[in-house]
C-alpha cells in the first residue's frame, strides 16, 4: 500500500510540474503590449530607424527574454523604401498569440510574397527587430544578429560591430 501512495505522489507531482512549466512557458511571462499608432522602421540608407504609422496593432513581449517580442499590424509602405534584412528567420510565438504564425510568414519569405526589413538594429546589444511585410500587414520580432551571436559565445565580435557591454559576472 505504501509502494502505491508514493507512486502516485509522484505521478500527481510530475504531472503538476509539467503544467507549470508550461504554463510559466506559453502564458506568465508574456505580456501584452498597449495599441501603438507607429512603428520604428529603418529607410533604405538611414543611419536610424524612423517612426511609420500602422494601424491594428497587437504586440506581445517578455522581461525574461530579448527575442520574445512579437507584433501583428496594418501598415502602408513599399519595402523598397526601406532596408532589407536578409538574415530575417521568423520566431515561433505562443499559440494564443494567433495573428503571428512563424511557419506562415517562414515560407512566404521564402516563396518571395514576404519582404523582411530592418525595424531597429542593436535594439538592445546583439538583438535586431526585424518586420516582415506581407498584403499590408506587418509582423515584427527581435533575432540574435551577427555580433550578439559572438558575444553570447564568448567570442570576439565580427568586424564592424559596436563594442559589447561589460560583462557582469
Amino acid at each position: 500500500m505504501t509502494g502505491r501512495i508514493l507512486v502516485s505522489f509522484l505521478v500527481v507531482a510530475t504531472v503538476l510540474a509539467g503544467l507549470g512549466t508550461y504554463y510559466f512557458q506559453v502564458y506568465a511571462f508574456y505580456d501584452e503590449l498597449p495599441a501603438q499608432n507607429s512603428v520604428r522602421l529603418t529607410p533604405l540608407g538611414a543611419a536610424a530607424a524612423q517612426d511609420f504609422a500602422v494601424a491594428n496593432f497587437r504586440g506581445i513581449d517578455s522581461d525574461s527574454s530579448p527575442i520574445r517580442y512579437r507584433a501583428c499590424f496594418d501598415i502602408e509602405i513599399d519595402a523598397a523604401q526601406l532596408t532589407p534584412y536578409t538574415r530575417a528567420t521568423p520566431l515561433n510565438a505562443p499559440g494564443w498569440f494567433e495573428c503571428f504564425d512563424a511557419g506562415v510568414l517562414t515560407d512566404a519569405l521564402r516563396d518571395g510574397r514576404a519582404q523582411a526589413v530592418m525595424g531597429v538594429s542593436n535594439i538592445s546589444y546583439g538583438i535586431d527587430r526585424v518586420v516582415l511585410l506581407m498584403d499590408g500587414r506587418g509582423y515584427a520580432w527581435q533575432q540574435i544578429n551577427p555580433c550578439g551571436e559572438a558575444h553570447f559565445d564568448g567570442d570576439p565580435v565580427p568586424q564592424g560591430c559596436p563594442p559589447p557591454p561589460e560583462r557582469r559576472d
